[in-house]
């Protein structure tokens, strides 16, 4: 429970910090952008420090992809 109220803590102050230049300049979509990615940054901390869970580590759905094409060019490349 400490965790997550830390994490959204420390989430309140970069929101306090960046949202009001944000809005003063009228950035509107630069806003929307921040507020999801702060949004999913925030859901992954707490996904990884609170409830302890593992967060795949996107390489290795790239591995997943390319290794049958590399498999496949390596049978010509020989």
């Amino acid at each position: 429970m400490i965790k997550t109220i830390g994490i959204f803590l420390i989430a309140a102050v970069i929101l306090w910090i960046e949202v009001p230049s944000l809005l003063e300049k009228k950035y509107k979509k630069e806003l929307f952008v921040f507020l999801i990615l702060l949004a999913i940054g925030v859901g992954l901390s707490i996904t990884l420090f609170v409830f302890e869970k593992t967060i795949p580590n996107p390489f290795d759905l790239l591995t997943i992809i390319f290794k049958p094409l590399n498999d496949f060019l390596s049978l010509f490349l020989k």
